[in-house]
């Protein structure tokens, strides 16, 4: 794992990427930066392309996509690995949007474990190149967009690495409303993963997770709905009366969010405290140079060893009533 998080022995999309890490892991200090296969410092918000395949130094966003037999393929930057505690995610407020350590009035956040589940239950990150605009009312739910990138849970059967890019088939989607805000939880799955060819109906993706992992769709609904509530929050809410999306409104939904998304970093809304700086988005006012983005990530602290074993929260249990 710990090769994988910084680029090395990686098979498919991550081979084209690699990480360098800043700061000490366990620490709100710690940043994990992304470069591309020319050694050049990226954004893995704005700099990856949303659909797998494509020529990122000529096409950003991407024209082209790549397809296994009918479906189309979306990379996915993995945050949290499945069955861990700590809430890393994509510093969207930070040049360059390295992948960070959040933090709470001072403190590292974790989730706590949801009795029987350890951890997040799936592979936790993001599709890049997308954004929920806190400034739309989503006509589907009736609620603004979170301000972050769309979310992807990834239910193969491989652990991933934080910072590590999959190429993912999409399979449904999730309305989750938390806390009066539209945060839509994409279902989908690494396309090299044993169980992806078992998953194939032609438009009920879904109904084959049933099918083939039994209890995991209802496992994710009980997640989302109480792993707030260890923190003294209510339950979360969900559109669609809790009702999985098929496949191809999970790609409208997407599809919305980098439409959102292209607005952002051609500066045609306003992003707010949104960093869009990258190196690779045609004309865009918020590109800059190689020698900028290298000089972002030399300013961050250098990387020290640390304890391995994050502080999870592994010594008790939230019992949901």
């Amino acid at each position: 794992l710990l090769l994988a998080a910084r680029g090395w022995g990686c098979l498919g999309a991550m081979s084209r990427y690699s990480t360098e890490q800043r700061g000490r892991p366990n620490s709100p200090d710690y940043r994990l930066y992304f470069k591309n296969a020319d050694g050049k410092y990226i954004s893995p918000f704005h700099d990856i392309p949303l659909f797998a395949g494509s020529k990122e130094d000529k096409e950003i966003p991407a024209k082209r996509s790549k397809t296994t037999g009918s479906e189309v393929l979306f990379n996915m930057v993995v945050e949290v690995p499945r069955w861990t505690n700590a809430k890393m995610e994509i510093a969207t407020e930070e040049p360059l949007n390295p992948i960070k350590h959040d933090t709470k009035k001072g403190k590292l956040r974790y989730v706590a474990n949801i009795f029987p589940h350890k951890g997040y239950i799936w592979n936790y990150g993001a599709l890049p190149q997308t954004w929920e605009d806190p400034n739309h009312t989503d006509n589907l739910t009736g609620c603004c967009g979170d301000n972050d990138p769309i979310d992807v849970c990834e239910i193969g059967s491989k652990i991933r690495s934080s910072g590590e890019i999959v190429q993912v088939k999409v399979l449904g989607v999730l309305g989750l409303v938390d806390e009066g805000e539209t945060d839509w939880k994409i279902i989908a799955i690494g396309a090299d993963d044993p169980e992806a060819q078992k998953i194939h109906g032609k438009y009920f993706y879904i109904d084959d997770v049933k099918k083939h992992k039994p209890g995991y769709l209802e496992a994710t609904i009980d997640w989302f709905q109480l792993y707030k509530v260890p923190d003294g929050k209510p339950e979360n809410h969900f559109a669609f009366n809790g009702e999985f999306k098929n496949k191809d409104f999970a790609v409208e939904i997407i599809k919305s969010t980098h439409e959102h998304w292209k607005a952002l970093l051609h500066k045609k809304v306003d992003g707010g405290a949104i960093k869009c700086t990258n190196i690779l988005v045609s004309g865009s006012p918020f590109c800059c140079s190689e020698e900028d983005a290298r000089s972002i990530v030399q300013s961050a602290p250098a990387f020290m060893n640390g304890d391995p074993v994050s502080p999870e929260v592994d010594s008790w249990y939230f019992f949901p009533k």
